[in-house]
């Protein structure tokens, strides 16, 4: 620290430097003062909105994920349908926002907008479960700007723009939702016509293999097997007599007529095992397309099912989405509603002019001493026996005060004045005079709003 090492030294400092620190002191805080009243009063209103509960429960599968993503999803995306360049410029216009500005480019002043207003939401008192979607339970819309009443002009405005967002939102989301289930719906109906068209027209063309049939198939085939066996008998039954009446060597007149009903006999017998022949293997063909008939029917069941289980939950979700549409269009489902609407405040925010004028003052306050101390180190002078004894290590016997004439009247006068505490100042006593400055003082910081 130099010639300062001690607590007395440093006082020594300060009152030898008195004058210098005062004076700058001074001058820094009439700058601050100064300062701090140019800078624009800053006025902040605030907007609250309550998002309040469906009056009537909405559907199970609705209400466990409404749409939207709830509350907090669809705050979201107000937010940031009002803050895109088109509805900050459509809000800078309608309240004529920056006039005072005219210099300012475009680009500033959405910046300056959007960054003076703020959306925040208030979490619900139940709380988040684990795994749900965040709660909710109000809205707060501030505002800050240089005039109190285009502040709450401009809260209120944002206010109002996610009322008719979230009425409307609403609306238009229960529409479309009704909208897409009844085209799911006749979607998938017409894939279920178009499928049984199919199914039947497989059924027509494979008739004789359906498996419904397959145990009369196989009584028919028994049948045809007993009929075929009897027919092989009778034939030949009737080759065995025409082959002893052949034989014989003297043939009446009886067995050339039983021959003749011999051989019409065995046309007929033959034309009959043909014709059960034939049966058979149709029979026999169409019990053996059967599985594959079956599987493929199968395969069309499945399918029918799983349409018939998506038509069932299309036409589920489709009532569902008509009851929330009803809701919605009678206000009855979870809604925003303006709890208090932002008024023109009286007075601007914080004490930031003050605080400009008192961090202005210590900044020139320590500004003073630090360069007093600089002083002092440009220029070292050994001022008292204990800086004697410890630059030179020598205890000094006899100290002689410094004394300097003055050069003039002036210069005495000066003297006088400056170190000599009884010496009034402008005919008045010192202490006044330095009371009324502090006054002064004190007066310029609290006339800071």
């Amino acid at each position: 620290m130099g010639q300062i090492q001690s607590i007395e030294e440093l006082v020594s400092l300060l009152l030898r430097r008195r004058w210098l620190i005062i004076l700058i002191t001074l001058t820094g805080l009439l700058v601050a003062v100064v300062f701090a009243k140019s800078r624009p009063n800053i006025f902040e209103t605030a907007a609250v909105i309550q998002i309040e509960g469906a009056e009537v429960a909405e559907p199970t599968a609705q209400a466990a994920q409404p749409d939207g993503g709830g509350a907090a999803q669809i705050l979201q995306t107000i937010e940031q349908r009002l803050t895109t360049r088109d509805a900050l410029t459509a809000m800078i216009e309608r309240h004529n926002l920056f006039a005072d500005q005219p210099a300012m480019a475009k680009d500033d002043k959405l910046f300056a907008l959007r960054t003076a207003v703020t959306f925040q939401a208030v979490d619900s008192a139940g709380g988040q479960g684990f795994g749900q979607a965040r709660s909710i339970s109000a809205i707060i819309i501030s505002v800050r700007y240089g005039d109190p009443q285009t502040a709450a002009a401009v809260a209120n405005d944002f206010a109002q723009g996610i009322l008719d967002q979230s009425a409307a939102g609403q609306r238009d989301r229960a529409d479309k939702n009704v909208a897409f289930f009844k085209e799911e719906e006749a979607r998938i109906y017409a894939q279920i016509a178009t499928l049984e068209s199919e199914v039947a027209a497989y059924k027509n063309a494979h008739a004789g293999a359906m498996p419904t049939l397959s145990d009369a198939r196989r009584d028919e085939i028994v049948s045809l097997s007993d009929d075929l066996r009897q027919a092989t008998q009778d034939l030949v039954g009737l080759q065995g007599e025409q082959k002893a009446i052949v034989q014989k060597q003297l043939q009446r007149e009886t067995d050339k007529r039983r021959l003749d009903e011999i051989a019409t006999q065995t046309n007929v017998l033959n034309a009959q095992i043909a014709s059960i022949n034939a049966r058979k293997a149709d029979v026999e063909t169409a019990l053996a397309a059967t599985p594959e008939v079956e599987r493929v029917l199968a395969g069309y069941d499945r399918q029918l099912q799983q349409l018939q289980d998506q038509y069932n939950n299309v036409t589920q979700r489709m009532a569902e989405a008509e009851t929330t549409q009803r809701l919605a269009m009678r206000q009855q489902s979870e809604r925003f509603t303006l709890l208090d609407r932002a008024l023109s405040p009286e007075y601007p925010i914080g004490g930031g002019k003050k605080k400009i004028a008192i961090a202005g003052t210590m900044a020139s306050l320590l500004g003073a001493i630090a360069l007093a101390f600089v002083l002092d180190l440009i220029k070292p002078v050994v001022r008292t026996a204990a800086q004697m004894q410890r630059q030179l290590d020598l205890e000094p016997v006899v100290c002689i005060p410094e004394i300097r004439a003055p050069k003039g009247r002036l210069g005495r006068a000066a003297l006088r004045l400056i170190d000599d505490p009884k010496r009034p100042i402008f005919g008045l006593p010192r202490f006044a005079v330095l009371a009324v400055a502090s006054m002064l003082a004190l007066v310029l910081m609290a006339a800071i709003p």
